[in-house]
């Protein structure tokens, strides 16, 4: 009796950490995210992370007959490349990501990790494009 009941609880045991492991750590997929870089905070409770929003260009409809912009938020757990993106608010961005099937309240607010910047694309100077328009057209 004794001995069954200590297999049956190694096998509950077991069983937890493997729904663990693929519920909070196992990588469900990776990607490419590309837009406009809206924001990235740091903030939090207990847990302060970085949370962030990226906006894709073109619409997608929510409900029939309503439009929305694509959206995707994401947390950042490496210190420097959110450090890097804090200084790219508004500029245009490829981000590569992992999703996760659970979220942690240490890693972040959303189950859409991103570990890396692929690019960023300086925008182009108005004021010198301005400034260079009345040149160009002269010399067409």
């Amino acid at each position: 009796m004794r001995k069954g009941l200590l297999w049956f609880l190694g096998i509950v045991i077991l069983a937890l950490g493997i729904f663990m492991y693929v519920r909070f750590y196992y990588v469900f997929g990776t990607g490419v995210k590309a837009g406009e870089l809206n924001y990235l905070v740091y903030k939090g409770v207990v847990f302060k992370t970085y949370e962030g929003k990226l906006i894709q260009s073109g619409f997608r409809a929510d409900r029939p007959g309503g439009l929305q912009s694509n959206q995707f938020e994401f947390s950042v757990v490496d210190k420097e490349i959110a450090e890097q993106l804090m200084i790219s608010s508004g500029k245009n961005v490829q981000l590569h990501y992992k999703e996760y099937f659970g979220k942690l309240p240490w890693r972040g607010y959303t189950k859409f990790i991103v570990d890396s910047i692929i690019m960023i694309e300086e925008k182009p100077n108005r004021d010198l494009e301005e400034e260079l328009t009345p040149y160009i057209l002269e010399s067409m």
